[in-house]
C-alpha cells in the first residue's frame, strides 16, 4: 500500500487543533466556576483536573479500540467525543438551569473531554507508527508530543483572551468547531492494516512495560511541578518575568522535539533518555537554587529541553517490547504511568511548599529526574544487546 507522504503532518495538524479544546479552556474554567456565587477554589480545581482522572481510567479502553479496530477509528472517535464534550460544557451555560445544574453538566462535559483525548492521542499513535512503520516509532510520538504541547502554549492565553472578550459559550463554541476540522482534514487518510495475533491482558503487558513507564512517571514530577508552582516560585521571590517561565521551557520543549525528534530511533531511545534525564535535572536544580530570574529562566529553557525527549524516547522502548498487535494498548498504559505522576505531584507538591517553600517543590523534580536517569542505566546494564 502506498502511503501518503502526508500523513504525518496532517494527523499531527488534527490533533493540534483537537488539543486547542483541552488547552483553550484550561485557564477559562476555574474563571468560570469561580464566577457563580458560592463556588470554591475547590470545586473550580476539581472542574479543571477532572479531564486528567478521565484519561488515566480510559487509556486501557482506548488501547483495545486502537489495536482492534484500528488507530484511524480510534482518533476519529475521539475527535468526535471532543466535540461532543465541548457541545455539553455550552449547555451549562443556559440561565433556566440553577447553578448546580450547571456545574453537573460541566463536570459531564469534562469528564467526555478526558475521554476524547484517550481516544485521540493513543488513536494518532498507533495510526501514525502503523503507516510509518515501527523504525519510525520515535519520530511519530515526538510530533504527537510537539502537537499537544504546542496546543497548550498557544490555547491557554487566547482561551482566556476569548472568555473574557466575549463569554463561554462561544469559547465551547470555538472548541468545538475545532475538532471537527481536525476530522475532515484526515479524512482522505487511508487506514492502516490491522496485526492479528495473540492478544495478551492489559496488566501482563504493563509488567513487561513497568521500566520506562516508572522512568516517565519519574520525569512528570519534575514537568508537572514547574507547570503548576514556577510562576508562584517567581511571586514568592518577588522576581519579575513571571509569565515567561512557562514560554521558555514550551518553546525549548517543542523545538526539541523538531530538532531531535529522530534520534530515538536512530540511535535507540534508552540512549536518548539518559541525557534528557540529566539535563532535566539540571534544569530543575537551577530554579531550585536560582539567585535572579535569569538563572531561573535559563533553568526553565533546559528542563524543558529535557523533558521533551523523555517519553518519546521510551516509548521506542515500549514499542519495542511488546508485539504488533498490542501495540496501542501498551502505549496507552504508558502513557497512563505519565498521567498518574501529573495527578499525584500537585497536591503532594503543594503539601511540600506549604511547609518548605515553592523552591524546594523544584528540588523534588530534579531528584526525581535523576532517580529516573539511574534507573535508565539498570535498564541498559540489563539489556541483552546494546542498541
Amino acid at each position: 500500500m502506498k502511503t501518503d507522504r502526508t500523513f504525518l503532518p496532517r494527523l499531527t495538524l488534527a490533533l493540534f487543533l483537537s488539543y486547542l479544546s483541552v488547552a483553550l479552556s484550561l485557564t477559562a474554567v476555574p474563571v468560570y466556576v469561580m464566577s457563580w456565587p458560592g463556588f470554591t477554589n475547590v470545586l473550580a480545581g476539581l472542574a479543571v483536573g477532572i479531564p486528567f482522572l478521565s484519561t488515566i481510567l480510559t487509556r486501557n479502553y482506548a488501547g483495545q479500540i486502537a489495536d482492534a479496530s484500528g488507530g484511524h477509528r480510534c482518533m476519529r472517535r475521539g475527535l468526535i467525543f471532543y466535540a461532543l464534550a465541548c457541545g455539553l460544557c455550552l449547555l451549562s451555560t443556559l440561565p433556566a438551569l440553577p447553578a448546580i445544574g450547571r456545574y453537573g453538566v460541566l463536570i459531564a462535559g469534562r469528564l467526555l473531554l478526558g475521554l476524547g483525548e484517550s481516544l485521540c492521542i493513543v488513536g494518532m499513535m498507533g495510526w501514525g507508527i502503523a503507516l510509518a512503520g515501527q523504525p519510525q516509532a520515535g519520530r511519530v510520538m515526538a510530533w504527537t508530543g510537539a502537537a499537544m504541547y504546542g496546543a497548550f502554549a498557544v490555547g491557554g492565553p487566547v482561551g482566556l483572551i476569548v472568555y473574557q472578550h466575549f463569554s463561554f459559550a462561544v469559547l465551547m463554541g470555538l472548541s468545538a468547531a475545532l475538532p471537527l476540522a481536525g476530522l475532515l482534514l484526515i479524512s482522505t487518510l487511508p487506514p492502516a492494516p490491522l496485526h492479528t495475533g495473540h492478544r495478551e491482558p492489559f496488566w501482563a503487558i504493563l509488567n513487561k512495560i513497568r521500566g520506562p513507564g516508572i522512568v516517565v512517571a519519574l520525569q512528570g514530577v519534575g514537568f508537572a511541578a514547574l507547570g503548576a508552582f514556577l510562576s508562584l516560585r517567581f511571586l514568592q521571590a518577588g522576581w519579575s518575568y513571571a509569565g515567561w517561565g512557562l514560554t521558555c521551557f514550551g518553546a525549548a520543549f517543542v523545538g526539541m522535539r523538531m530538532l531531535c525528534g529522530h534520534l530515538p530511533d536512530r540511535v535507540g531511545g534508552l540512549k536518548v533518555a539518559l541525557p534528557s534525564l540529566v539535563l532535566e535535572a539540571l534544569g530543575l536544580a537551577l530554579i531550585w537554587g536560582a539567585p535572579s530570574p535569569e538563572i531561573a529562566l535559563a533553568g526553565a529553557l533546559l528542563t524543558g529541553a529535557g523533558c521533551s525527549m523523555v517519553y518519546p524516547s521510551l516509548g521506542v522502548e515500549v514499542v519495542r517490547l511488546v508485539p504488533a498487535p498490542m501495540r496501542s494498548t501498551a502505549l496507552g498504559g504508558y502513557s497512563a504511568f505519565q498521567d498518574l505522576a501529573y495527578a499525584a505531584t500537585g497536591p503532594l507538591a503543594g503539601f511540600l511548599a506549604d511547609r518548605s517553600g515553592y523552591a524546594e517543590v523544584f528540588l523534588l523534580g530534579s531528584l526525581c529526574a535523576l532517580l529516573g536517569a539511574a534507573l535508565v542505566c539498570l535498564l541498559i546494564a540489563l539489556r541483552p544487546q546494546n542498541r
